[in-house]
């Protein structure tokens, strides 16, 4: 006997239409799981990039439209192909933030991304239509690999923002901008609200029950932002000025296509191609009992990267799959089209209303700092755990201690490639991800594979 098309049990079912009240409830689940992360990413660019206060917002705004038009496009397959049909949402992705942030600090702005992005994102369809054969290059081991080495290296933009963000001189907060000195990169007040916010958000994330543990990081940054309030480090000056109602803006930022920087977001396509299959798999396995189709997983991937084209067109920054989201629906098997469409058009709601981008511009740096490290910690265990799914061999160790070591010291070690080409240093010298990346590959296909002889041998029966 089918279930009523209104019955509670539709939740649990890809189609169907269940209780509207219970179904706004979750979406607003999915919604407070993603927003911080979705936003947060844009904001840090704006940053890097210096953006005006019009920009900042133009930036967050498109972020959000495209990360909606992306995650519906997913959840409802144009002519049954392009698209995966399956419960899970899409947002800016942190994974891409070493290698933007080394685009925009080396001048070429948002206009440098949105090429990469194109780039990118004809990478990820190319995956698309080759998965099967591709999906054998990244194993957990390589893919835990790329993933560590993302979250070590954004460990420092979280200790430059819990210090107030490094560009905010006492000439800049105090002198130009009138200010409080509070806002002073490295100031005790900056400290404090960090600290402050970064126990907040571990008390409710390990503490927590219900909506409380789940928007941990939300709750963290709005006690935070009280806090920081309180001490005067909040500016709502220019909250007035945005609009109620605004589209985002067809190539404002423009398009410049530069070598490096499309190698180096292009290899991160390829790999968030891979996760995305991850994801993909995580959430139809833990939601609809079932593997995804290769068709599924083939119209995701394809739908992935064309709408990265289509979100570098419109100004936002690149997407990808978001796991939490995967982790709820692994959680509460809440699976039903309706609610991720409804997270996904309140996604939409919130980027075409500018007084919301615009406020989320007012958080100061230090209570982003005090909410990201976690995250940032976070993504890092996530390759652990990734790398750990295959042990802890000498052979993976080497893999992962080599590709690691190289990528990130060389990013450190800022003059290691002066002698270099400018765009050597550019591609290889400015992410650890590039680097760790090819390393990891090329280890994995020319180091000998411990467990061969034994995973193919044949069981000896024991003697009678």
């Amino acid at each position: 006997m089918k279930n009523p098309p209104h019955s509670t049990q539709a939740l649990f079912q890809l189609n169907g239409i269940p209780p509207i009240g219970i179904s706004l409830s979750m979406a607003l689940q999915h919604l407070v799981a993603m927003i911080v992360g979705c936003v947060t990413p844009a904001i840090i660019i704006a940053n890097v990039v210096g953006l005006p206060q019009a920009e900042r917002v133009l930036l967050i705004q498109a972020s959000l439209v495209m990360s909606a038009v992306t995650t519906l496009l997913e959840l409802f397959p144009i002519g049954g192909k392009f698209g995966a049909g399956l419960p899970v949402m899409f947002g800016v992705s942190f994974a891409y933030l070493p290698s933007m942030q080394s685009i925009a600090a080396g001048g070429g702005g948002i206009a440098s991304i949105a090429g990469a992005m194109i780039v990118g994102g004809v990478i990820a369809m190319i995956v698309g239509i080759f998965v099967k054969k591709i999906r054998k290059l990244f194993p957990p081991v390589i893919t835990g690999t790329v993933v560590f080495t993302i979250g070590l290296s954004l460990y420092p933009t979280a200790i430059h923002y819990m210090a107030g963000g490094s560009g905010n001189t006492y000439d800049l907060v105090v002198g130009q901008k009138g200010l409080s000195e509070a806002l002073v990169y490295g100031s005790w007040q900056n400290w404090a609200v960090a600290i402050f916010t970064l126990i907040v958000v571990m008390l409710l994330s390990n503490h927590g029950k219900g909506i409380c543990k789940l928007a941990s990081i939300l709750l963290g940054m709005a006690a935070g932002y009280a806090v920081a309030a309180v001490m005067g480090m909040v500016d709502l000056s220019e909250i007035s000025n945005a609009k109620w109602f605004s589209l985002p803006r067809f190539l404002h930022f423009g398009i410049t296509f530069e070598p490096s920087a499309c190698i180096a977001l292009g290899l991160l396509f390829a790999i968030n191609s891979i996760q995305a299959i991850g994801d993909l798999t995580a959430t139809t396995i833990g939601g609809l009992n079932r593997e995804p189709t290769d068709r599924e997983l083939q119209g995701g991937i394809i739908a992935y990267g064309a709408t990265n084209i289509l979100t570098a067109l419109f100004g936002g920054l690149p997407t990808a799959t978001y796991s939490q989201n995967v982790g709820i629906v692994t959680t509460n098997k809440v699976v039903n089209r309706t609610v991720f469409a409804l997270a996904g058009g309140f996604l939409l709601l919130a980027g075409v209303v500018p007084k919301f981008s615009a406020i989320l511009t007012t958080i100061p740096q230090c209570v982003l700092g005090g909410a990201t490290v976690t995250v940032f910690s976070t993504i890092a265990m996530t390759g652990m755990k990734l790398i750990a799914s295959e042990g802890i061999s000498p052979r993976n160790t080497t893999i992962v201690g080599l590709s690691a070591a190289l990528g990130v010291g060389i990013s450190q070690a800022s003059t290691a490639l002066s002698q270099f080409p400018e765009a050597v240093t550019v591609i290889f010298g400015k992410s650890p991800v590039v680097i760790a990346t090819l390393l990891a590959i090329v280890l994995n296909l020319i180091l000998p594979k411990e467990n061969d002889k034994l995973t193919n041998a044949e069981p000896v029966d024991k003697p009678e």
